[in-house]
């Protein structure tokens, strides 16, 4: 098995007991309140919905989004009194359905695909990666690389072309040619979907972007061409348990479904905060009350460990993505803390704001681009700062799609296409931007698209 895979160890979820009680999909949910805010007040209102162990759904600059499940009746006294908008969130939003009988989705064009049409639970989309690979057999691999313990098997998805990557020409100080298009190893980049089962849209939008790196580079949206240099592995539903937990039992589902005590009433712990960079079992100071343990049934809880489901290794990576929903935003690290900048900031910065102007070039959707901590909060253990400090991934990012809050976690699935092109713009120019960096030759068109 290739060292890479070994990632894919740390986000198995150990899940026990699983439920399969079906809610009825017209009862509400609970309460979206939208609490407008400044730099300032932002901190505020997040400390005290951490402090009442409520479910922070989406922060902007301007607004924090704050869920409110339908068994609470009131809102805690300290968050009342500031000024919010409330929205009743239904089970279901949007249409929901499973492909009937054998689907016909046309895997020879990405523009054209019926898949990306809809959402899909969890043995489509593991139908649709095997179909890519009957489809571009040398080019497609699907590995089985673990399984949960409800059962399921952990799939990646490889997107590689046969041979080396091909280098620029080099030049003295006097323009004179020292080598002529030596050959060097292709880079590897990783892309992961929902690590919170309730993000549809970064599970839907990995495979979006797995299926546009195997279309014909003629076609619009094709990224075929980053091939001659990188080599992509995608990890679409790193939480399957959680995943399939969203489409039987509760839509907004958001950690994994591992049994952490068998005297606990729930389960799960928060994948992204789970890895073992800066990892935390309290929280952090400022946040809330320093030195309490954040409650199990928390829904941020990291474990009582980092790694606690499993460990990890890593090879030699250039590239990582963690697609998350929502929010329209490019992060870079840290998560853990504002007062420590990258020592890679310049490139990871300026990498960012070309990415977020690509986003844009291709439906006028705005992303804004800064350090996840400034664009969020802090948070310790989360992926990103682990991938970029410890596994010495340069050029890692979070990337949280559509919207800003109107759908939050229930974008309709009329969205998942002008995600998914927005989002291979993003990648375009990712992988243009490295490739010049290392000196790697690439034919940067992007189908019909042109991007600067």
């Amino acid at each position: 098995m290739k060292a890479w895979l070994c990632l894919v160890s740390t986000l198995i979820s150990l899940v026990h007991g699983y439920n399969q009680e079906v809610l009825n999909p017209q009862r509400a949910a609970g309460t979206l309140r939208r609490f407008n805010v400044t730099d300032e007040l932002k901190k505020s209102v997040i400390a005290l919905a951490q402090s009442h162990e409520l479910d922070i759904w989406g922060v902007t600059k301007s607004h924090v989004d704050i869920y409110w499940p339908s068994e609470a009746t009131e809102l805690p006294t300290d968050l009342e009194h500031l000024p919010h908008t409330t929205t009743k969130i239904p089970r279901w939003i949007g249409a929901h359905h499973r492909t009937k009988g054998e689907p016909d989705w046309d895997l020879r064009s990405v523009a054209n695909s019926t898949f990306h049409e809809s959402y899909h639970p969890l043995d489509e989309t593991e139908g649709f990666m095997r179909k890519l690979t009957e489809e571009y057999p040398d080019t497609a691999t699907v590995t089985r690389i673990g399984l949960t313990a409800e059962g399921r098997d952990l799939l990646a998805l490889t997107v590689s072309k046969p041979g080396d990557a091909t280098k620029l020409e080099e030049h003295g100080k006097k323009k004179k040619k020292k080598k002529k298009h030596p050959t060097v190893p292709k880079l590897n980049f990783v892309v992961v979907g929902a690590q919170h089962g309730r993000e549809w849209v970064a599970t839907s939008t990995s495979l979006y972007l797995a299926h546009a790196l195997l279309v014909n580079s003629s076609e619009p949206h094709s990224l075929n061409h980053l091939l001659d240099v990188f080599n992509f592995h995608f990890i679409s539903s790193p939480n399957p348990d959680g995943y399939v937990y969203t489409w039987e039992t509760d839509r907004y589902w958001y950690k994994n479904r591992q049994t952490l005590a068998p005297h606990l009433g729930c389960k799960g712990l928060d994948m992204n905060r789970n890895w073992g960079y800066k990892w935390h079992h309290e929280p952090v100071e400022g946040a809330f009350k320093p030195d309490v343990p954040v409650h199990p049934c928390t829904h941020w809880y990291p474990g009582n460990r980092p790694f606690q489901s499993a460990r990890a290794t890593l090879p030699d990576l250039i590239g990582f993505l963690d697609l998350r929903s929502y929010g329209q935003m490019i992060s870079t690290p840290y998560s853990y803390s504002c007062k420590r900048q990258p020592k890679d900031i310049e490139d990871l910065t300026e990498a960012a704001y070309g990415a977020a102007q690509a986003i844009k070039a291709a439906h006028g959707v705005h992303f804004d681009a800064g350090r996840v901590c400034d664009n969020l909060y802090e948070a310790p253990g989360n992926i990103l700062d682990w991938m970029y400090s410890r596994a010495g991934v340069k050029y890692s990012y979070a990337v949280h799609l559509r919207d800003t809050g109107t759908y939050g976690f229930s974008l309709p699935p009329k969205y998942i296409r002008p995600v998914g092109e927005e989002t291979a713009g993003m990648l375009h120019y990712l992988g243009k931007f490295i490739a010049a960096k290392k000196d790697r030759e690439c034919r940067c068109d992007f189908g019909s698209i042109a991007l600067h």
